[in-house]
């Protein structure tokens, strides 16, 4: 372990030890930043990781081995409420590998209704977790983070359209995805586009909707209230929107539903009912989830990384629940992710005719 000349902790008492939250106020960043930059420097720039190493250095900052093979008591938790999405793995890998990393324990519990998440949650603090990832809807729900507060958790929101100034989150723009992959389709031709719509007590879904609805208004196409159908994320949900879509005439020629595993049920509805994919109906999801690149033909999708954002929720939350029990401020953090558009087999240009 490193010495220095018994500075002052700021509480008048002397130390004899280096440790990552003097780097940091040296640095003048969080300690999150500093762990951070000595892990590969992931989501720091390049100025600001000169910077820490260079407090790193004067400081002759080392990290104690011992103490990091200790770490492991920090334990973080998640809800799921989707148990059967196809992103769940991407998710899980992500947030395993990252526990290893930042030695600590990852425990998940599965909850489709919010009395089941409450009652997962009641179990996660009672194996000692010290922060939990919130998926929509429960980032959203009052009472799960009144007891998640009351219960002296830190949250995380995972994937919110309507990140909380005082809680963390992982943040995507599922606005700019959902207009960006409609304007896709109408360069292909397409003007008759109908719509899956996810679960309403999704925050996420009401931005892609917003998103879809303004790209079509800024082309001057009018929404036709039929081709919008109700979905809930879920492959079963998709299969009834698709009926739906495909069964009244004239039937749109692209179809955009809000999550990968509804577009898939959309195309083996589409199938199954004697239509080319995408010579007849182009499909387009959101995600890239598994399934896009499993079915025939693959989705055009919109690409939100899962399984890094899983990673970077639980490193985050790990070096905030450190933080607090040190005695330092756990600030809130938010962290945006890119997304791409990932054009696949399953959109072309629309029929002749409809053009």
């Amino acid at each position: 372990m490193a010495k220095r000349d018994e500075p002052d902790n700021g509480s008048g008492s002397k130390r004899s030890t280096v440790t990552i939250h003097d780097v940091a106020r040296h640095a003048g960043v969080s300690s999150m930043t500093v762990s951070r930059v000595m892990n590969g420097g992931k989501y720091v720039s390049k100025e600001m990781q000169r910077k820490v190493n260079a407090s790193i250095e004067a400081l002759s900052y080392s990290p104690n081995l011992t103490a990091r093979s200790l770490k492991s008591d920090v334990r973080i938790g998640a809800l799921y409420t989707n148990p059967s999405s196809s992103n769940l793995g991407a998710f899980l890998m992500g947030a395993f590998r990252q526990s290893g990393s930042s030695g600590c324990q990852f425990i998940i519990e599965p909850g489709v209704t919010e009395e089941e998440a409450l009652e997962g949650l009641e179990r996660l603090i009672e194996a000692g977790i010290g922060g939990i990832i919130l998926p929509p809807p429960l980032c959203d729900s009052a009472e799960m983070l009144a007891r998640v507060a009351a219960a002296g958790v830190l949250p995380l929101s995972f994937a919110t359209a309507i990140p909380r100034e005082n809680i963390s989150a992982i943040v995507v723009d599922d606005y700019k995805g959902a207009f960006d992959m409609t304007r896709h389709l109408i360069a292909a031709g397409h003007r008759a586009i109908g719509f899956i719509q996810g679960d309403p007590h999704h925050s996420p879904s009401q931005r892609r909707e917003q998103g879809f609805r303004a790209a079509l208004a800024g082309a001057g196409i009018r929404i036709t209230p039929e081709w919008i159908a109700p979905g809930l994320f879920t492959y079963k949900s998709g299969l009834d929107a698709a009926q739906q879509l495909l069964g009244i005439s004239p039937r749109p020629t692209a179809i955009f539903a809000s999550n990968d595993d509804m577009a898939a049920a959309v195309s083996a509805v589409a199938q199954g009912m004697g239509l080319s994919v995408p010579r007849d109906l182009s499909i387009a999801g959101f995600d890239d989830a598994p399934v896009a690149s499993t079915v025939w033909p693959e989705l055009t999708t919109i690409r939100q990384p899962i399984a890094d954002m899983a990673a970077t929720a639980v490193a985050m939350l790990a070096e905030q629940v450190r933080q607090a029990r040190s005695g330092g401020e756990a600030k809130a953090s938010h962290v945006r992710e890119m997304l791409t558009l990932v054009e696949r087999n399953s959109t072309g240009p629309a029929p002749e005719t409809h053009r």
